[in-house]
């Protein structure tokens, strides 16, 4: 590591020491699985148990996460890494306990940044004036190189999908994808607009059959969203089902998620902190090759 990575590094030990972080991102594979709206009401649940969500989206336009909080994006983290602009003219603050990070231009330029960049996404993030409790992941589908560097460097990546034969089929072929060219080989499943939670159970146990027999990645249940209309109902008010509709189907699956979300294992080698967090994003989206991931 650099003398400048590691000064700043310092400072923002001193300025993170605080309990652990966690980093979870949400990745589909392909559009339609309501991963944005999903990701939204999970922070909407994490932000009622007291804890500071912070959002990257890798999402722009009518699809991000600001969105659905009635709010609009002005500019992106690129701002940030450019330094263009100081990190509180972009942090939305979208609900108490919430705020979301537009990054759609970011992620595509984050594995080539200078050393001077790499300092300023440090610097901004040193801004920020209360350090999270959990980072959420919205990870974009259309990435340059077919998967996030901020997904890369989660400790947990949930896949969510549709229960439907195309939805189940494009997150096979992305788990693969990235177990392959990545090395990456964890993943939890969630299948998101089930009739029942024995139709998510089944689905994910006939996804995680054939991922085991052919070796390359191990799946675990993350859960099932049931079908409810008032999960479209309080999106088109842009507001969190949990909110609206407390003792909806979905608004209760949420927070079972988020609740599990929060006790999911850590590992003993993983990073602790939101310092160790952009460190690791640093190093590892080098690491990105585009022949490995379109092997």
């Amino acid at each position: 590591m650099s003398e400048q990575y590691a000064d700043q590094a310092a400072g923002l030990r001193r300025l993170f020491a605080r309990e652990c972080l966690r980093v979870v991102s949400f990745a589909a594979g392909s559009q339609g699985t309501g991963k944005s709206l999903l990701v939204a009401n999970v922070a909407d649940c994490l932000a009622q148990q007291g804890k500071s969500v912070l959002v990257f989206d890798e999402n722009a336009g009518r699809r991000d996460i600001a969105s659905c909080f009635g709010a609009t994006a002005r500019y992106d983290l690129s701002h940030v890494i450019d330094r263009k602009k100081p990190i509180a003219d972009v942090l939305l603050s979208v609900a108490p306990g919430i705020q979301v990070l537009p990054a759609a231009d970011a992620v595509r330029q984050i594995g080539k940044l200078n050393e001077a960049q790499g300092q300023a996404l440090l610097a901004g993030l040193c801004a920020l004036d209360e350090p999270p409790d959990v980072i959420l992941v919205d990870t974009s589908n259309d990435y340059p190189l077919g998967f996030s560097p901020l997904g890369l460097a989660a400790h947990d990546t949930v896949i969510v999908m549709a229960p439907t034969p195309a939805s189940i089929t494009e997150a096979y072929a992305l788990i693969k994808k990235v177990s392959l060219g990545y090395d990456m080989h964890n993943y939890r499943v969630l299948v998101n607009g089930v009739r029942g939670v024995e139709e998510g159970r089944a689905i994910f146990g006939n996804i995680a059959d054939v991922t085991h027999r052919r070796r390359f990645a191990r799946l675990e249940f993350a859960g099932c969203i049931p079908q409810d209309e008032h999960m479209p109902q309080a999106a088109a008010l842009r507001q969190p089902v949990g909110g609206l509709y407390p003792e909806s189907p979905a608004a209760k699956a949420c927070r079972v998620l988020a609740n599990d979300l929060l006790n999911w294992r850590l590992s003993d080698g993983e990073f602790r902190g939101l310092e160790q967090f952009v460190l690791h994003l640093l190093h590892s989206s080098k690491q990105i090759n585009p022949v490995a991931i379109y092997a």
